[in-house]
Protein backbone atom coordinates (compact mmCIF):
# COMPACT_ATOMS: atom_id res chain seq x y z
CA UNK A 1 0.00 0.00 0.00
CA UNK A 2 1.40 3.54 -0.34
CA UNK A 3 1.99 5.95 2.34
CA UNK A 4 -0.76 7.96 1.77
CA UNK A 5 -4.53 6.94 1.05
CA UNK A 6 -7.37 8.74 0.11
CA UNK A 7 -10.27 8.75 3.24
CA UNK A 8 -13.77 8.47 2.25
CA UNK A 9 -15.22 9.38 5.64
CA UNK A 10 -18.07 12.37 5.18
CA UNK A 11 -16.66 12.33 1.52
CA UNK A 12 -18.48 15.18 -0.87
CA UNK A 13 -16.29 16.45 -3.30
CA UNK A 14 -16.72 13.84 -6.18
CA UNK A 15 -15.00 11.65 -8.58
CA UNK A 16 -12.42 14.86 -9.13
CA UNK A 17 -9.92 14.44 -6.17
CA UNK A 18 -10.17 10.88 -5.87
CA UNK A 19 -8.98 10.52 -9.49
CA UNK A 20 -6.08 12.77 -8.80
CA UNK A 21 -5.36 11.36 -5.96
CA UNK A 22 -4.93 8.01 -7.49
CA UNK A 23 -2.47 9.78 -10.60
CA UNK A 24 -0.76 10.78 -7.68
CA UNK A 25 -0.07 7.82 -6.40
CA UNK A 26 -2.19 7.85 -3.35
CA UNK A 27 -3.93 4.57 -4.81
CA UNK A 28 -5.39 3.34 -1.72
CA UNK A 29 -9.30 4.29 -1.21
CA UNK A 30 -10.66 3.32 2.44
CA UNK A 31 -14.59 3.73 2.76
CA UNK A 32 -17.27 1.65 4.60
CA UNK A 33 -20.39 0.97 5.19
CA UNK A 34 -21.59 3.45 7.81
CA UNK A 35 -19.96 5.82 5.36
CA UNK A 36 -22.41 5.85 2.77
CA UNK A 37 -19.59 6.57 0.30
CA UNK A 38 -19.51 3.03 -1.10
CA UNK A 39 -21.10 3.63 -4.15
CA UNK A 40 -19.72 7.16 -4.69
CA UNK A 41 -16.15 5.48 -4.36
CA UNK A 42 -17.26 2.78 -7.13
CA UNK A 43 -18.18 5.32 -9.38
CA UNK A 44 -15.06 6.95 -9.52
CA UNK A 45 -12.67 4.23 -9.92
CA UNK A 46 -15.22 2.29 -12.38
CA UNK A 47 -12.35 2.58 -15.40
CA UNK A 48 -8.82 3.13 -13.01
CA UNK A 49 -9.70 0.02 -10.86
CA UNK A 50 -6.49 -2.17 -11.40
CA UNK A 51 -4.37 1.03 -10.29
CA UNK A 52 -6.82 0.84 -7.03
CA UNK A 53 -6.04 -1.06 -3.41
CA UNK A 54 -9.97 -0.88 -2.45
CA UNK A 55 -10.59 -0.82 1.31
CA UNK A 56 -13.97 -0.83 3.33
CA UNK A 57 -15.22 -1.65 6.54
CA UNK A 58 -17.89 -3.74 7.90
CA UNK A 59 -19.96 -2.36 11.05
CA UNK A 60 -19.93 -3.29 14.46
CA UNK A 61 -23.10 -4.38 14.64
CA UNK A 62 -23.07 -6.54 11.60
CA UNK A 63 -20.30 -9.24 12.84
CA UNK A 64 -22.40 -12.53 13.40
CA UNK A 65 -21.17 -15.44 10.30
CA UNK A 66 -24.31 -14.55 8.07
CA UNK A 67 -24.67 -10.84 8.59
CA UNK A 68 -20.61 -10.23 7.58
CA UNK A 69 -21.25 -12.44 4.46
CA UNK A 70 -24.08 -10.12 3.99
CA UNK A 71 -22.40 -6.94 4.53
CA UNK A 72 -19.58 -7.86 1.69
CA UNK A 73 -22.04 -8.62 -0.60
CA UNK A 74 -23.66 -5.69 -0.29
CA UNK A 75 -20.71 -3.66 -0.13
CA UNK A 76 -19.58 -5.31 -3.36
CA UNK A 77 -22.73 -3.95 -5.15
CA UNK A 78 -22.67 -0.58 -3.93
CA UNK A 79 -18.97 -0.84 -4.87
CA UNK A 80 -19.87 -2.42 -8.52
CA UNK A 81 -17.08 -4.80 -8.06
CA UNK A 82 -16.28 -8.18 -7.17
CA UNK A 83 -13.45 -8.12 -4.69
CA UNK A 84 -12.83 -6.39 -1.84
CA UNK A 85 -8.96 -5.82 -1.30
CA UNK A 86 -9.02 -5.08 2.68
CA UNK A 87 -11.75 -5.96 3.92
CA UNK A 88 -11.77 -4.39 8.23
CA UNK A 89 -13.97 -4.50 11.07
CA UNK A 90 -15.30 -1.28 12.14
CA UNK A 91 -15.40 -1.55 15.59
CA UNK A 92 -15.31 -4.79 18.14
CA UNK A 93 -17.99 -6.52 19.15
CA UNK A 94 -17.65 -8.34 22.50
CA UNK A 95 -21.18 -9.97 22.29
CA UNK A 96 -20.47 -11.46 19.35
CA UNK A 97 -17.62 -14.07 19.61
CA UNK A 98 -14.51 -13.22 17.41
CA UNK A 99 -14.72 -16.70 16.57
CA UNK A 100 -17.51 -16.36 14.57
CA UNK A 101 -16.38 -13.37 12.61
CA UNK A 102 -13.20 -14.09 12.09
CA UNK A 103 -14.60 -17.33 9.95
CA UNK A 104 -16.73 -15.28 8.76
CA UNK A 105 -13.90 -12.67 7.34
CA UNK A 106 -11.78 -15.64 6.18
CA UNK A 107 -14.80 -17.80 4.48
CA UNK A 108 -15.01 -14.18 2.49
CA UNK A 109 -11.38 -15.22 1.28
CA UNK A 110 -11.89 -18.23 0.67
CA UNK A 111 -14.57 -17.46 -1.74
CA UNK A 112 -12.75 -15.20 -3.55
CA UNK A 113 -15.01 -11.98 -2.24
CA UNK A 114 -11.92 -10.13 -0.39
CA UNK A 115 -7.94 -10.87 -0.58
CA UNK A 116 -6.93 -9.25 3.14
CA UNK A 117 -8.32 -9.13 6.61
CA UNK A 118 -7.88 -6.14 8.66
CA UNK A 119 -9.56 -4.46 11.69
CA UNK A 120 -10.30 -1.02 13.04
CA UNK A 121 -10.46 0.36 16.28
CA UNK A 122 -8.77 -2.71 17.59
CA UNK A 123 -6.91 -2.48 21.21
CA UNK A 124 -3.61 -4.99 21.73
CA UNK A 125 -5.96 -7.22 23.24
CA UNK A 126 -8.67 -7.53 20.66
CA UNK A 127 -5.83 -7.76 17.89
CA UNK A 128 -4.49 -10.71 19.84
CA UNK A 129 -7.78 -12.22 20.26
CA UNK A 130 -8.40 -12.03 16.60
CA UNK A 131 -5.05 -13.32 15.60
CA UNK A 132 -5.86 -16.31 17.86
CA UNK A 133 -8.81 -17.81 16.52
CA UNK A 134 -7.59 -17.00 12.56
CA UNK A 135 -6.18 -20.16 11.32
CA UNK A 136 -5.89 -19.40 7.52
CA UNK A 137 -4.75 -15.35 7.11
CA UNK A 138 -2.97 -12.73 8.68
CA UNK A 139 -4.07 -9.83 10.35
CA UNK A 140 -2.69 -7.61 8.34
CA UNK A 141 -4.38 -3.61 9.41
CA UNK A 142 -5.54 -1.79 12.02
CA UNK A 143 -6.93 1.54 11.13
CA UNK A 144 -7.23 3.68 14.12
CA UNK A 145 -6.49 7.46 15.17
CA UNK A 146 -3.64 8.93 15.25
CA UNK A 147 -1.95 12.43 14.75
CA UNK A 148 0.54 15.09 16.44
CA UNK A 149 -2.00 15.59 19.08
CA UNK A 150 -3.58 12.14 19.66
CA UNK A 151 -0.91 9.83 20.43
CA UNK A 152 -2.07 7.35 23.05
CA UNK A 153 -0.84 4.22 20.18
CA UNK A 154 2.78 4.63 20.45
CA UNK A 155 2.58 3.15 24.27
CA UNK A 156 1.53 -0.22 23.19
CA UNK A 157 -0.34 -0.62 19.78
CA UNK A 158 2.27 0.57 17.33
CA UNK A 159 5.23 -1.47 18.70
CA UNK A 160 2.54 -4.56 19.10
CA UNK A 161 2.16 -3.67 15.40
CA UNK A 162 6.09 -3.88 14.60
CA UNK A 163 6.17 -7.09 16.31
CA UNK A 164 3.48 -8.16 14.40
CA UNK A 165 3.85 -6.89 10.73
CA UNK A 166 0.72 -4.89 11.22
CA UNK A 167 -0.05 -1.90 9.22
CA UNK A 168 -0.87 1.21 11.24
CA UNK A 169 -3.51 3.02 9.17
CA UNK A 170 -3.94 6.46 10.52
CA UNK A 171 -7.27 7.67 9.85
CA UNK A 172 -7.86 11.86 10.93
CA UNK A 173 -4.16 12.42 10.30
CA UNK A 174 -4.85 16.13 10.59
CA UNK A 175 -7.09 16.21 13.85
CA UNK A 176 -9.85 17.47 11.77
CA UNK A 177 -8.00 20.14 9.96
CA UNK A 178 -6.77 21.46 13.42
CA UNK A 179 -2.98 21.01 12.17
CA UNK A 180 -3.51 21.78 8.19
CA UNK A 181 -3.13 25.32 9.02
CA UNK A 182 -6.09 26.41 6.68
CA UNK A 183 -6.49 28.31 9.84
CA UNK A 184 -5.02 30.95 12.11
CA UNK A 185 -2.44 29.05 13.99
CA UNK A 186 -3.40 28.35 17.66
CA UNK A 187 -0.90 30.62 20.23
CA UNK A 188 0.14 27.15 21.56
CA UNK A 189 3.56 26.14 21.72
CA UNK A 190 2.87 22.81 19.26
CA UNK A 191 1.52 25.10 16.59
CA UNK A 192 4.28 27.57 16.44
CA UNK A 193 6.62 25.17 16.01
CA UNK A 194 4.55 23.30 13.04
CA UNK A 195 4.82 26.56 11.39
CA UNK A 196 8.65 26.95 11.76
CA UNK A 197 9.66 23.55 10.65
CA UNK A 198 7.23 24.12 7.33
CA UNK A 199 8.74 27.43 6.71
CA UNK A 200 12.37 25.91 7.22
CA UNK A 201 11.86 23.24 4.53
CA UNK A 202 9.31 24.59 2.06
CA UNK A 203 6.34 22.68 3.44
CA UNK A 204 2.67 23.40 4.23
CA UNK A 205 2.16 22.68 7.93
CA UNK A 206 -0.31 19.94 7.01
CA UNK A 207 2.68 18.19 5.38
CA UNK A 208 4.61 18.80 8.21
CA UNK A 209 2.07 16.44 10.13
CA UNK A 210 1.34 14.19 7.58
CA UNK A 211 5.09 13.11 7.32
CA UNK A 212 5.28 13.25 10.87
CA UNK A 213 2.59 10.54 11.00
CA UNK A 214 5.07 8.39 8.31
CA UNK A 215 8.17 8.74 10.28
CA UNK A 216 6.56 6.28 13.03
CA UNK A 217 7.14 2.45 12.23
CA UNK A 218 4.53 0.73 10.43
CA UNK A 219 2.36 3.89 9.77
CA UNK A 220 0.31 4.85 6.71
CA UNK A 221 -2.06 8.07 6.73
CA UNK A 222 -5.40 7.78 5.29
CA UNK A 223 -6.47 12.29 4.49
CA UNK A 224 -9.53 13.33 3.62
CA UNK A 225 -10.24 16.29 1.30
CA UNK A 226 -13.07 16.89 -0.91
CA UNK A 227 -11.20 19.22 -3.00
CA UNK A 228 -8.48 18.73 -5.69
CA UNK A 229 -6.14 21.42 -4.25
CA UNK A 230 -5.87 19.79 -0.88
CA UNK A 231 -5.49 16.34 -2.29
CA UNK A 232 -2.44 17.53 -3.86
CA UNK A 233 -0.80 19.28 -1.35
CA UNK A 234 -1.62 16.05 1.00
CA UNK A 235 -0.15 13.49 -1.82
CA UNK A 236 2.72 15.63 -1.64
CA UNK A 237 3.98 14.56 2.02
CA UNK A 238 4.95 11.75 0.53
CA UNK A 239 8.87 11.18 -1.07
CA UNK A 240 11.04 12.96 1.73
CA UNK A 241 11.39 12.58 5.26
CA UNK A 242 11.42 14.95 8.34
CA UNK A 243 14.78 14.74 10.07
CA UNK A 244 15.86 13.80 13.36
CA UNK A 245 15.86 16.72 14.97
CA UNK A 246 13.11 17.91 13.49
CA UNK A 247 10.59 14.94 14.43
CA UNK A 248 11.93 15.43 18.07
CA UNK A 249 10.99 19.02 18.07
CA UNK A 250 7.01 18.12 17.21
CA UNK A 251 7.49 15.38 19.73
CA UNK A 252 8.58 17.31 22.16
CA UNK A 253 5.46 19.88 21.78
CA UNK A 254 3.14 17.58 21.14
CA UNK A 255 3.37 15.30 23.84
CA UNK A 256 1.83 11.56 24.07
Amino acid sequence: MPEIGLGTWKYKGGPEPLHKGIELGATLIDTAEMYKTEDAVGEAIKDRRDKVFLATKVLGSNLRHDAVLKAAENSLRLLDDDVIDLYQIHWSNHSVPIAETMGAMEELVDRGMVRYIGVSNFSVAEMREAQQVMSKNPLVSNQVLYNLKRREIERDLIPYCVDNNITVIAYTPLADGSLSGKSNYPSDKGGAVLKQIAQEIGKTPAQIALNWCLSQANVIVIPKSNSVDRTIENCAASGWSLSRRQVTALNAVYSV
